[in-house]
């Protein structure tokens, strides 16, 4: 192995090689998962700062270092195997074109970038650095009860974040940006974790517009016979927008009860529990589903009357439970937008539409091309070497959230 680049250093942080910058001082592990080498994996991709501001971010692996040019502690993600294939070149790019556009309080912005590659031959591996955050919303809920006021703050700064990637014509869904994707473009499903996937996710719903308006057709078995639950969600088109809201709903679900809405065991086990609580769907949903497998499905369920949710959260402000309400639909088109969940009577202590922002459009137009694996290797490198480094924003004081 040749030396470390100059101004680098390497350090093996489980089992795998680092190659940093010497800024990056007392580099740590805090977890292990799927994507990258050593990121933590957050709550739905939802991270809160010490000042209890939440930004978003995709489900991640990451390690920990002092910036010392920064002055502060940062995390650091080496994307795994950016190049391994076409796939995983083009989401790579896409991760990094996605952070460098996003700015927003409360969306994590991305402080740095860089490869300890001098040449584009030798380019293999891509490190991003963001703010480190202060503890995820997994603790949190562990560790305290919330109060309402609580969860008034933290589900509008999530809805504030949303709004503002939706504006661009992104989709989190609760996810890591390597697998985020303009509206109208397949997306990829590995992420959003079962409990927290909107019912259309897991019944394949595909073609939908930007407002939710159907397009087209739920997938039938014959496409999706012999594939894996991932694989599956990956061969449909997703709701937009609303399979955020959707997620959103669950995650304030879980803040206010201090447990998950709907645990289900796997894909069938899950949609009943969900209908058990939104209800049977109604013959116009039903109509919606091109799949004769799908609807059979649940036309074979003895039929189940909405809940009230009030009976569930017992003692839950009632504006809270009208919110979920609008969010917990099961037909994706009638969902709240997450700019209308804003101005909903319960952040009414914190919505001001002037602060609010809406970003910039992102541009797919390089995206949208068909590209060799090298092609995007080269666009990626070029990036990586464009980046200028700023730094973070300024995030407000904010309601203090012990952990």
């Amino acid at each position: 192995m040749s030396a470390p680049r100059a101004g680098f250093y390497r350090q093996e942080l489980n089992k795998t090689v680092w190659e940093v910058p010497q800024r990056l001082q007392g580099l740590c592990p805090v977890g292990s998962g799927a994507y990258g080498s050593v990121w933590a994996r957050s709550y739905r991709g939802l991270l809160v700062p010490q000042s209890g501001q939440v930004l978003l971010f995709g489900s991640a692996q990451q390690s920990s270092a002092y910036d010392a040019q920064l002055r502060q502690k940062v995390a650091v993600k080496k994307l795994s195997r950016p190049f391994q294939s076409l796939i995983h070149a083009r989401r790579t790019y896409r991760e990094l074109r996605l952070l460098k556009h996003l700015k927003h309080e409360n969306v994590i912005g991305l402080l740095d970038v860089f490869t300890p590659a001098t040449c584009i031959e030798d380019f293999s591996e891509v490190y991003l650095v963001t703010a480190l955050m202060g503890a995820d919303l997994n603790n949190i809920v562990k560790c305290q009860a919330l109060s309402d006021e609580h969860v008034q703050f933290l589900v509008y700064q999530l809805l504030r974040g949303l709004k503002y990637i939706h504006s661009a014509g992104i989709i989190h869904r609760i996810l890591d940006f390597g697998l985020a994707r303009q509206a109208d473009e397949e997306m990829t499903g590995y992420v959003a974790t079962r409990w927290y996937r909107a019912p259309e996710i897991m019944l394949n719903w595909m073609h939908y517009n930007q407002t939710g308006v159907t397009q087209g057709h739920w997938a039938g078995s014959s496409q999706l016979q012999g594939r894996t639950e991932n694989e599956q969600t990956d061969a449909a088109f997703l709701p937009f927008f609303a399979v955020d809201i959707w997620s959103v709903g669950c995650i304030m679900a879980e803040l206010l009860q201090g447990k998950a809405l709907f645990p289900g065991t796997d894909y069938i086990d899950q949609l009943k529990r969900i209908m058990e609580v939104v209800g049977t769907p109604s013959p116009e949903v039903l109509a919606k589903i091109s799949s004769d497998h799908a609807r059979t499905y649940i036309q074979s369920l003895p039929p189940m009357p909405q809940k009230d949710l009030s009976s569930i959260f017992h003692g839950a402000n009632p504006l809270a439970v009208d919110l979920l309400g609008r969010m917990l639909v099961l037909d994706s088109d009638q969902r709240v937008s997450a700019a209308e969940a804003l101005g909903h009577a319960y952040f009414s202590q914190y919505h001001d539409p002037e602060d609010e922002p809406e970003a910039e459009p992102y541009d797919e137009s390089v995206e949208a091309k068909d590209r060799t694996l090298e092609e995007w290797k080269e666009l990626t490198y070029q990036e990586v070497l464009s980046f200028k480094p700023t730094e973070p924003l300024q995030l407000p004081s904010s309601l203090e959230i012990e952990q």
